[in-house]
């Protein structure tokens, strides 16, 4: 692995931010000072628009040509496929999955890696619900939702494991923070960019 993979496995606090283009959503990881600001690059991922089999590779820098890891869907359109997280070689280092059933009222994920395994869900209930209301109001359903939402990931006995938290801004922006280093930080910017990418599946 690359200085930068490495810093990128140890961290605890860093932010993604989306990238909008033409044919692909585009996601940067930067890692963040003590004061929250962004600093050095530690990857960049690509999602295909429109893809039957759901993949994002995370790269090195914008230049795209060093895949450093990235995940990939299990099985092709299903709303509760699972997700595995690999490594540059290819080996799986994690893999997460939506609970489709408890999803429609409160987005949940579940997330498994190197022995801690975590259940994830939009920390307010009450922003969820609104968020699928402004989604199925036809005039506005195109805009984007005026709410700030949260996950938390917690272990069978409630420890914190990995919290993402979206700011206000005109794309969108995440602060990831992983409490002592207990996720590997691969799998934590994998969880985080789902979050963005696959939530309306």
């Amino acid at each position: 692995m690359t200085a930068d993979v490495q810093d990128l496995v140890r961290i605890e606090r860093f932010a993604v931010e989306q990238k909008i283009t033409m044919m692909v959503n585009r996601y940067e990881i930067r890692a963040l000072d003590a004061d929250g600001n962004p600093g050095a690059v530690l990857g960049v991922a690509q999602q295909k628009r429109m893809a039957f089999k759901e993949q994002v590779t995370f790269y090195t820098d914008e230049s795209r040509q060093t895949p450093v890891f990235g995940f990939k869907a299990r099985q092709r359109m299903d709303l509760a496929a699972t997700y595995d997280v690999t490594d540059a070689q290819g080996s799986p280092i994690g893999s997460f999955r939506k609970d489709f059933g408890k999803s429609l009222l409160r987005s949940t994920w579940h997330l498994d890696a190197n022995g801690v395994s975590a259940v994830g869900q939009e920390r307010s209930q009450g922003v969820a619900i609104g968020r699928r209301v402004w989604e199925m109001l036809p005039v506005i359903s195109e805009i984007p939702a005026p709410f700030v939402f949260h996950f938390d990931f917690r272990d069978a006995s409630g420890e914190l494991v990995m919290s993402s938290v979206r700011r206000r801004s005109l794309r969108d922006r995440y602060i990831v923070e992983v409490p002592a280093g207990r996720l590997d930080g691969r799998v934590a910017a994998a969880m985080a960019v789902a979050l963005d990418a696959l939530q309306s599946r």
